[in-house]
């Protein structure tokens, strides 16, 4: 059975420069298993065809809060309405797992400094763990994991596939390689352009979970929706960590 996880970050990676607005880093994956992306992904493509007559609209949280682009059809309040109903529709009913790993910069640098372990590469790493703990709650034969990333760049790529393969060849703290090796481990690189609909999910929840670390007590309703996604363990959100 094939499942696949997709990953978009909130926020910049980097410790060198550290602005209110870049405070915090998110990596946030979405898994799904295939069937069940194929039914997303035909809910998803019924909201573009409904507003724009097309699929090949791209949606990103920036520019969907900013009315910009495509999405200056929403500075128009019934259309906006109606198009929030869909999509919190399609987000809410949807069968897919949220993993997120949160870095608030300032005080891992306290602890680690800045020369520590890449945040992105620490994130990608607790998200494919825990990914691979819920499938193996999954009582299912052969299963597969592919992962699916946006690109970013030839050097930040080739820098996290090697990092990915040496994941795979070693392991992790709590999951072994050979653990790992069982599911067949995959990793693929996307342009934006490609206009892949699981990259656009992933981008969504980033951000209201990026929001939620931020300012846990500020009223944040796309938050609510996606929460009860967010991969669960003995009634503790197992898929939600934030460090230090």
């Amino acid at each position: 059975m094939q499942y696949y996880l997709f990953l978009d970050e909130s926020g910049d990676h980097g410790l060198t420069q550290i602005t209110p607005h870049s405070s915090i880093f998110l990596l946030c994956g979405v898994l799904l298993q295939s069937e069940a992306y194929d039914g997303f992904n035909n809910q998803f493509n019924q909201i573009k065809q409904h507003f724009w007559r097309s699929n090949e609209v791209i949606f990103h949280s920036r520019d969907i809060r900013k009315c910009q682009k495509e999405f200056s059809i929403l500075l128009n309040y019934e259309v906006k309405q109606h198009f929030y109903q869909q999509l919190n529709q399609c987000l809410s009913e949807s069968p897919y797992t949220v993993i997120a790993s949160a870095i608030k910069k300032d005080l891992y640098i306290k602890k680690f400094g800045k020369l520590s372990n890449d945040v992105y590469e620490l994130s990608l790493s607790f998200i494919i763990e825990r990914a691979i703990f819920k499938l193996d709650e999954i009582r299912s034969s052969d299963k597969k994991l592919d992962i699916i990333l946006e690109q970013r760049g030839k050097k930040e790529d080739a820098k996290l596939r090697e990092h990915f393969q040496r994941l795979v060849a070693r392991g992790t703290g709590f999951v072994s390689a050979a653990r790992l090796n069982e599911y067949g481990l995959k990793i693929h690189f996307r342009a934006k352009n490609r206009n892949v609909n699981g990259l656009q999910l992933a981008d969504l929840v980033a951000y209201p979970c990026a929001t939620f670390v931020k300012e846990p007590n500020r009223p944040n309703p796309a938050f609510e929706i996606v929460s009860p996604k967010i991969y669960a363990k003995s009634n503790r959100k197992y898929g939600f960590k934030i460090y230090p």
